[in-house]
């Protein structure tokens, strides 16, 4: 007998959008749609609060199929697997190695080796790699600059010596001048002449790339997805013109490019990221004539450091998980998580090992690894992917007419832009209008550095030489804060910050609650309250707790009697704040009350105000 197919939800009539938007506007009672529930991203588009099928059903590659052109839906047609992939800062060979094997045994199939340029040689790879197969994983291997033909050519010796088949080699030579262009702020446009002798090199290994476009570096800046994307197109598409300029036939060249991008805490628009930018890249390639089935893109994703923190570190595996769940979703070929640990120190092999863990588990427990592309046909992402990719390609045409990546970078203009986001970020987590959990949000209130210290940069980067032109900054959004947070710690006395609460429980409680979050951000001890009957008990008990700051905690009525009586009483015994922006808050100037938080103040601003009046 043939089995009747159900349709889901068959019983249930569609909705259409009017009757959508007659409901919401019913819920939102007068409030304006557009302000209250449309999402204005730093994408440079709008989001609504809902998709329905017309919105998708006409978008250019609603029709795409995994592993088929434009590659929207990624190259893989039988799963979704993906390399977990390890950094390794390769050291001392015997000690490297004995380190290496003990990672492949514990799930790696991937390895960065960084290689320092007086260690190219074969004596060192054999050593460096005694024991490995390399047929079995994926091996990537970077150096110098100056180097990086001397490396190329020792590896493709190594894996000669080692009897693999080309093959079955996969991996990677990772060669990125403009790179550290934008890392040094130095012209090196002169190493852009062997990226024709270095495909050479590799020329009779298909599977190995030997050009990486590092735009994990723009994450690490503070770029925006879009910002990323669009400049990581004109990036690779720099390389790509100076390939074919050079002679390298346009299928080889595109062959031997791969992108290393950065993935941040935007889940669902790094998943519509990565989508959009292989689409993007695919279309770039075959402008070149190449065949449509060879525009594909390897991309390496590794979570990014620049919302990561120093306190509150173990909140960084949450980030990292959800980092690493929108790479995995969204198809990528390889991926690192970088270790909780990595603000303040050299991450431990504890943290190592959590890190390849969270991979794992993806693959192992969630099964992330077993079905191709799941976003597909989300009306949401799909709408999220068509509109990062208009914006992502603006950029990369804005970048074309400027001469493309190189002049632009010569100019200073990409960098300029993304410092200029930078700026705006720390601006924005300034004033808590980013959130940083455990930073400017939610601190733990009892939490102390033990000795923790940002990790200063070792790349020998030369942060206080002079430059030719601008450099990127890569300072972590937390930074400012954290330094805030140290500073408070060496003082002589922890400040306490006393709540005086008094009058409407509602407000007093909300207000103390925000108040508490705000102070503690600075590393301040404080102390919250039930309430007090009277201000003067409050006050005698601030004092008594040694306060050294006293936040008066009410409704904005109730402060024009309460406010000036509670400062009074402080007689200037302690700093003294009040909670909020009442409407009598010029008459409370007059009486000398000049300290009031809430949102609309800037929040770092005001502590290291504070901070210089407690004499920290």
């Amino acid at each position: 007998m043939e089995k009747k197919k159900e349709r889901l939800f068959s019983e249930f009539a569609p909705v259409s959008r009017q009757e959508w938007m007659d409901k919401i506007t019913v819920d939102l009672k007068g409030a304006d749609f557009n302000k209250k529930l449309v999402w204005r991203t730093n994408e440079g588009f709008q989001v609504q609060p809902f998709y329905m099928r017309e919105d998708v059903e006409n978008l250019p590659a609603m029709n795409a199929l995994p592993g088929k052109y434009p590659f929207v839906r990624g190259n893989k047609t039988d799963d979704n697997n993906w390399y977990v992939r390890q950094n390794v800062v390769c050291g001392d060979a015997k000690e490297t190695n004995a380190k290496i094997l003990d990672i492949l045994n514990r799930g790696v199939d991937s390895l960065g080796l960084k290689i320092p340029a007086d260690n190219v040689n074969a004596a060192y790879l054999d050593a460096l790699l005694s024991g490995v197969a390399p047929q079995a994983i994926e091996l990537n291997f970077t150096t110098c600059p100056c180097a990086v033909l001397d490396l190329a050519r020792e590896v493709v010796a190594y894996f000669k010596r080692a009897g693999v088949e080309p093959t079955q080699v996969h991996g990677s030579i990772e060669f990125d001048p403009l790179g550290k262009m934008l890392q040094k702020g130095k012209n090196m446009s002169q190493k852009l002449a062997d990226l024709k002798a270095l495909t050479e090199i590799v020329k009779g290994y298909p599977n190995l790339t030997c050009i990486t476009v590092g735009s994990l570096l723009l994450q690490n800046a503070g770029a925006y997805c879009y910002q990323e994307s669009g400049y990581a197109l004109a990036w690779g598409n720099e390389y790509l013109n100076l390939l074919t300029e050079a002679g390298v036939p346009a299928r080889e060249a595109a062959r031997r490019i791969r992108f290393s991008m950065g993935v941040g805490g935007n889940y669902f628009m790094e998943i519509a990221k990565f989508r959009a930018f292989r689409m993007l890249w695919a279309k770039i390639v075959n402008t070149y004539d190449v065949p449509e089935e060879e525009c594909y893109t390897y991309i390496m994703a590794t979570t990014a450091n620049y919302n990561k923190t120093l306190f509150d570190s173990y909140v960084n595996l949450l980030r990292t998980q959800t980092e690493a769940m929108s790479s995995a979703l969204a198809g990528v070929e390889s991926m690192v998580v970088t270790p909780f640990d990595a603000p303040y120190e050299e991450p431990t092999e504890f943290s190592e090992r959590l890190a390849r863990n969270q991979q794992l588990m993806l693959k192992e427990e969630n099964h992330f690894s077993k079905i191709v592309d799941v976003a597909a046909g989300s009306y949401y992402i799909e709408q999220l992917t068509q509109s990062l990719a208009g914006e992502a390609w603006k950029l990369f045409l804005s970048v074309e007419k400027e001469g493309g990546f190189l002049a632009a970078t010569l100019s200073g203009s990409v960098q300029n832009t993304l410092n200029a986001t930078n700026d705006d970020r720390h601006k924005k987590a300034a004033q808590r209008k980013e959130f940083i959990l455990g930073s400017n949000q939610f601190p733990n209130f009892n939490e102390v550095s033990e000795g923790k210290t940002p990790l200063t940069c070792c790349c020998k980067c030369g942060a206080e030489e002079a430059t030719a032109f601008p450099k990127l900054n890569t300072t972590r959004l937390a930074s400012e804060f954290e330094d805030l947070r140290l500073q408070t710690e060496k003082a002589a006395k922890r400040p306490v910050a006393f709540m005086l609460t008094i009058g409407d429980l509602k407000w007093r409680q909300a207000r103390a609650q925000f108040s508490c979050n705000f102070l503690a951000s600075a590393g301040y001890q404080v102390i919250d309250n039930l309430g007090f009957p009277t201000v003067e008990e409050g006050v005698e008990a601030a004092v008594k707790a040694g306060a050294d700051i006293v936040v008066l905690c009410s409704s904005d009525d109730e402060y024009a009697q309460l406010a000036v009586p509670a400062y009074q009483a402080l007689n200037g015994r302690a700093l003294f704040v009040v909670a909020g922006a009442p409407a009598c808050t010029d008459d409370l100037k007059a009486a000398g009350i000049e300290y009031f938080i809430h949102v609309r103040v800037n929040q770092l601003e005001t502590l290291k105000e504070f901070n210089a009046k407690l004499g920290i």
